[in-house]
């Protein structure tokens, strides 16, 4: 159990949070969400002693084993993957250095053996014997080969470190797992397989993610950084959203009788609580929404920025057709091959596949930017086109331009000065915000400029390239909500399954030898790929 005591955090001058009071117990998966710098990786150095709190305290239980995913990827470079995920369980790690060089000694004394003797039984409770299969079982959940335990850290790529150190964290059946974005950069079936070892984790988790489907299907509280101050609630990232939304209509409404809100929310929560059929903790938490109460159902200050497609026109029967497309990279080397598809006027498509290269590579060919190799691609007439490119520097790298000047270039003489600022208002851009530069923006921020940009041009086919890198959970939502809304086609590729499952009627993956195409949803999708051994 961690008990968290009157903490406020202050950071180079800004308060993060102040006075929260939290208590995080066994058996319980804690989602910790907020907007960017609102203080959630802070949060949780202060939980593992990295950093020190302005002011409060921190209280865990003796003897409690607290685990945290690292970040730095060059850290164990020295060491073994094998060696790396057993120091997740630093004593077990210490206990096997001191054996190794106890037996080493030629001179092994009466002492010596009465050491070794202790340090044997100790090695058993830690359950040193099983170390290494459970190590060869960790990273084989995550995707990796077992023969990679007796590499050097240093030989692997970066996605096979992230997998390694999310292992190392996962090692040893710690108390309490502390995971900062454990999902960036796992596929979809390592997710899968981190989303069951936390269902039936015995302990405490506490994790920060942006990615809800994971929140959704792991948490059973969430735990909200929202203006400096720092709430709980029961439920997981779903019901946090919906009840939220529902709780700021209720408050608009002022003039209806309280007996009318308590009894609106009331039927909201018991048909959430009846709805438990898919969660993997159905019984607990259900027993926990019975307790709430109207004041326990928060009611967010954070904003959602308001994005939105109207197409100008509607689509004809033509839309794509794609026949026999390859293309190489820069190296000569063919990362498309053969690619032949065509879209009806209903499609919203996701591209997969296992090289996001090659993915990238189709969107600049469909978006007219490069040339295929081979093969033809044909625009419909009655369609427009918007493009959101994966890598949208060459829009703001050495422009001087300020927001409002940056997206009146994109705009028609009907619309006014006055629009463009209300327009940029509702995209988060307000005050003397919209006469920053655009170069000095950040990530987050180009994005929401990029996507002003489209919302003006009013296409009918939208192609987006990963939209939801760089965005917090607010902008990721408004963008889920948009692509759902589009009443044109769209064809899109993201790390976000919510975004996947949610907006996507049709599925086409890139493969080495052409594509593979199914009309159906993602997770249907994935569930026919298990079926048929295409993982």
């Amino acid at each position: 159990m961690i008990q968290v005591n009157n903490l406020s955090m202050q950071f180079g001058g800004q308060m993060l949070f102040k006075d929260a009071e939290l208590k995080f117990s066994d058996g319980n998966c804690y989602g910790i969400i907020g907007a960017n710098g609102a203080g959630k990786s802070t949060f949780l150095r202060i939980l593992c002693g990295e950093l020190e709190p302005t002011k409060g305290e921190i209280v865990i239980d003796k003897g409690i084993r607290m685990s945290v995913l690292r970040q730095d990827h060059f850290a164990f470079d020295a060491y073994t993957v094998l060696d790396t995920i057993i120091m997740g369980n630093h004593r077990l790690y210490e206990i096997m250095q001191e054996k190794e060089a106890l037996y080493a000694k030629e001179d092994f004394t009466d002492e010596d053996g009465e050491r070794s003797a202790e340090l044997e039984g100790e090695f058993a409770e830690l359950n040193g014997w099983e170390a290494e299969s459970d190590a060869a079982k960790l990273i084989q959940g995550l995707g990796l080969e077992e023969s990679l335990l007796y590499n050097m850290m240093s030989e692997l790529d970066g996605n096979q470190k992230v997998k390694v150190l999310l292992a190392q964290a996962l090692f040893g059946n710690p108390d309490i797992i502390l995971l900062d974005e454990p999902t960036n950069h796992l596929d979809v079936y390592a997710i899968r397989w981190l989303e069951d070892f936390l269902a039936d984790y015995f302990g405490t988790v506490l994790v920060v993610s942006h990615d809800r489907h994971f929140l959704n299907n792991v948490c059973t509280h969430i735990v909200d950084f929202d203006y400096g101050k720092v709430k709980m609630y029961v439920g997981n990232y779903e019901f946090w959203y919906d009840s939220s939304q529902l709780m700021q209509r209720l408050l608009k409404q002022q003039n209806r009788k309280a007996e009318e809100k308590i009894k609106e929310l009331q039927e909201f929560i018991s048909r959430f609580a009846a709805n438990k059929s898919k969660s993997r903790q159905a019984t607990s938490r259900r027993k926990l929404l019975d307790k709430l109460s109207m004041e326990e159902i928060p009611a967010s200050t954070r904003k959602y920025p308001y994005i939105g497609f109207t197409p100008d026109r509607e689509l004809g029967k033509d839309i794509l057709t794609l026949e026999g497309v390859s293309a190489v990279d820069e190296n000569g080397e063919e990362i498309l091959k053969n690619i032949s598809f065509s879209l009806n006027r209903t499609d919203k498509v996701a591209i997969v596949g296992k090289s996001e290269q090659a993915i990238t590579m189709l969107f600049k060919i469909l978006a007219e930017e490069q040339e295929p190799q081979n093969g033809t691609v044909k625009w419909g007439i009655s369609t427009s086109r918007s493009y959101f490119p994966k890598d949208n520097s060459e829009y703001f790298n050495g422009c001087e331009m300020s927001i409002v000047d940056w997206i009146r270039q994109y705009s028609t003489g009907e619309q006014t000065d006055a629009f463009l600022r209300g327009f940029l208002g509702k995209m988060l851009f307000s005050g003397d915000d919209i006469y920053k530069r655009v170069e000095v923006l950040s990530g987050g921020e180009k994005v929401r400029c990029m996507f002003s940009r489209m919302m003006l041009f009013g296409s009918n086919v939208l192609l987006l390239d990963q939209p939801t890198n760089h965005l917090d959970l607010e902008s990721i939502t408004a963008v889920n909500n948009a692509l759902t809304a589009f009443k044109g086609v769209v064809i899109f590729t993201t790390h976000d399954h919510e975004i996947m499952q949610t907006a996507a009627n049709r599925i086409i993956e890139i493969t080495e030898d052409g594509v593979i195409d199914k009309m159906c949803t993602y997770e249907e999708f994935l569930d026919w790929k298990k079926e048929k051994n295409l993982d």
